[in-house]
């Protein structure tokens, strides 16, 4: 299938593995990147720029298909040593970034002068045009429905899509809520170039993560995700267990006099004990409402081949057939 998104990054399928902390490893990358999508690396879970260049060229030993780096600007005091990231992806031969957080502007032209393709993850049509406007050469349009951070406009993708289609010139991939052959025939149908899964790729076999994290996401159902820190205005979807009811008992008893210093306990540095040592109740963990739609776990190479034979089916026979 060709697609924008498909020439733009030199894939085979318009599939796209986002970002994920702990999660995003070269193991994971590789392995989807070697299906004909687009595996990922997370920048910012490598500790230092270091330890990412070794983690790209781990990568590159497992695949020699096109992979990208994720790297998200944060809002901190101590900021990370984003030139040295962007050094070591330039360096490393990296020619893929997806950008996350804050605007990219002001590290765009060293991406841009390496021949690096920037898609940045958006959450409004807004921010896609700001993309579109500083040089980002595709955007991930986020909906209400996604896993981590989907802002605070609360417009899911039936209609953030279209309207992303109606205000963007440059080519979109849809995220949140995309699992299957029909997250992808969906997102074509309403202009997406293409989709970006995150919490459909943590259940996969390569995706690095205790067995307990896969074996949650198989368990749950749509219902099964809540939105914390709403009332910082960093809202987040996350999956529901004893730590995320604690949080929202602080939110609700602290009400408009809530500081992240409150439930700092719940959020900050869980990842790894949930990710890597399997504690499901220590902490808040970005999960998307997809889950219910996860019923396995297949390698990447079986779900991409999956998606696009039921896709290919979809589009040929069923949506065909409709036209008599």
């Amino acid at each position: 299938m060709k697609t924008k998104i498909t020439e733009m990054f030199g894939i085979e399928h318009p599939v796209m593995q986002g970002g994920m902390h702990y999660v995003g490893f070269a193991e994971l990358a590789a392995a989807v990147s070697n299906a004909g999508g687009l595996g990922t690396i997370t920048g910012l879970t490598q500790k230092t720029p270091a330890d990412l260049a070794n983690e790209i060229a781990k990568c590159k030993d497992l695949t020699d298909k096109p992979f990208a780096v994720n790297l998200t600007f944060l809002p901190t005091v101590n900021a990370p040593d984003y030139p040295g990231y962007i050094k070591t992806i330039i360096e490393g031969g990296v020619k893929i970034v997806e950008t996350a957080g804050r605007n990219p502007q002001p590290y765009l032209p060293y991406l841009k002068d390496a021949g690096i393709k920037v898609i940045h993850k958006c959450t409004s049509v807004r921010h896609a045009l700001k993309a579109e406007k500083i040089g980002c050469d595709a955007v991930s349009v986020d909906g209400f429905e996604c896993g981590g951070h989907p802002g605070e406009d609360d417009i899911p993708n039936m209609i953030l899509l279209p309207r992303a289609d109606e205000e963007l010139t440059i080519p979109f991939v849809a995220s949140g809520g995309m699992a299957d052959a029909r997250s992808l025939v969906a997102a074509l149908a309403m202009g997406a170039e293409g989709m970006n899964m995150g919490t459909r790729f943590i259940a996969t076999k390569e995706a690095p993560v205790h067995e307990n994290v896969k074996q949650a996401i198989l368990n749950a159902t749509e219902l099964d995700t809540r939105l914390v820190m709403r009332p910082l205005r960093n809202t987040e979807r996350v999956m529901n267990n004893a730590a995320v009811e604690r949080l929202l008992e602080k939110e609700a008893r602290l009400g408009a006099n809530i500081k992240f210093e409150d439930i700092i306990d719940e959020v900050a540095g869980v990842y790894p004990k949930i990710m890597m040592e399997g504690d499901m109740e220590i902490g808040a963990w970005s999960c998307g409402m997809v889950v219910g739609l996860i019923n396995d776990i297949p390698t990447c190479q079986e779900l991409i081949d999956r998606i696009m034979t039921e896709a290919t089916d979809m589009i040929k026979n069923r949506l065909g057939n409709l036209l008599g």
